[in-house]
């Protein structure tokens, strides 16, 4: 029979860059992955550019298998991934669907008390990839020993953005946190980032949501006449922080401050984990990809997605195994590491399995900074001052 094996295949054997075992492409070893999107009932955002796009975390996914097959193809591994979409009420159901498929790698898009549910449903029969909460907790007192965090955490947006406002010689901060619970946990994350960089929160103010159109003729009218009012009479501050998980007010702050100030965190400058204007360290031809392959612009979830399958396929070729198990061990062992365009190599925190990655500080149109700042360090990784050091963490797996 003819060998299947290409030249360039037999040239990296022959470097020792790839193993003998990989000159047979000849039935692959399939790795399987799932992404589970629970979507939740909310109000259309205030801006019509912020309507989510209906393939919104699978678009990433879809780029992480074209990338993980590129590699496979020579290793002898082929990789796929299914797309789910739920609501809250079916999410379980299709968990368990996804499960009796023997499928072992989940990415799950989904709220805080969704992830942590479904995270235990699954229990040892899955790993899960947290590509969209952002809930301390999650990372802390209900960390799981199944649950690996591509998504930052409250805290590391937090400490990026507060070490640059400390670069930058902001102290002062007028705090406005929304209503909602998640407005309430990020707002925490706010407070303990001002004490752990030494700034100053000089006032809080808490905007109320109560409910209503977001999308009226005289919308900006009413801003225009509201919020001057619901921010005069506040301390001498250099800059507010606002903490608006559900999109309420705070995009609607810039301009509208009693006083001349800046606006930073839910809107203005905003700590992200990724940005479609980013284009040092290769994220140009990465972005390039992802519009020609998705006929759009790259969001936060699309990115956190195609990491957690991107770690997947990392971990496949450096052990040459699908086992779930066996990748989990190496994901959290000193030899991994991801490339994600960010500048540096990202790895896993084995105390609370959250995925190591800069903060960058976002305007609309441009990368601001990148976090960690040059003058933070830290004794292992400068990227450890961004959210809960080992020390500090609460989880106990």
């Amino acid at each position: 029979m003819r060998s299947t094996v290409t030249a360039p295949v037999l040239f990296l054997v022959a470097a020792g860059i790839l193993p003998a075992a990989a000159q047979t492409p000849d039935d692959p070893q399939l790795v399987r992955a799932a992404v589970l999107r629970v979507d939740q009932p909310a109000l259309p955002p205030i801006s019509r550019l912020e309507v989510a796009p209906e393939d919104l975390g699978f678009a990433g996914a879809r780029l992480a298998i074209e990338d993980n097959d590129t590699t496979g193809r020579f290793m002898g591994q082929d990789f796929d991934a299914v797309e789910v979409t739920a609501t809250p009420e079916t999410a379980s159901a299709e968990l368990d669907a996804i499960l009796a498929q023997d499928i072992r790698f989940v990415v799950l898009l989904a709220d805080d008390a969704t992830t942590l549910a479904l995270a235990d449903q699954a229990g040892d029969r899955a790993l899960i990839f947290n590509a969209a909460a952002r809930g301390d907790a999650l990372r802390g007192a209900d960390c799981r020993a199944n649950l690996i965090h591509t998504a930052p955490s409250h805290a590391m947006l937090a400490d990026g953005l507060a070490q640059f406002l400390m670069w930058k010689r902001w102290p002062r901060w007028l705090l406005v946190h929304g209503s909602h619970p998640e407005d309430i946990a990020l707002a925490d994350a706010y407070r303990r980032a001002a004490a752990k960089f030494g700034a100053k929160i000089v006032e809080e103010r808490e905007f109320e949501d109560t409910g209503g159109a977001r999308r009226t003729d005289s919308g900006h009218v009413q801003v225009q006449q509201q919020l001057p009012v619901f921010t005069q009479r506040a301390p001498d501050y250099d800059i507010m922080i606002t903490a608006d998980e559900h999109g309420v007010f705070a995009d609607w702050m810039p301009y509208h401050t009693w006083d001349a100030r800046l606006v930073a965190g839910s809107s203005g400058l905003v700590p992200r984990s990724w940005h479609p204007a980013l284009e040092a360290w290769g994220a140009t031809q990465f972005q390039n990809r992802f519009e020609k392959l998705n006929e759009r612009n790259i969001r936060e979830e699309d990115y956190q997605a195609w990491v957690a399958l991107r770690m997947v396929g990392e971990a496949a070729t450096q052990t040459r195994s699908a086992d779930p198990d066996t990748l989990m061990q190496f994901m959290l062992s000193e030899d991994f590491q991801v490339a994600g365009f960010k500048g540096q190599k990202l790895t896993l925190r084995d105390w609370d399995h959250q995925l190591r990655q800069p903060i960058l500080l976002t305007t609309g149109l441009v990368t601001t900074s990148v976090s960690p700042q040059d003058q933070y360090l830290h004794q292992v990784t400068a990227l450890d001052t961004l959210g809960t050091d080992r020390p500090e963490s609460a989880c106990k797996f």
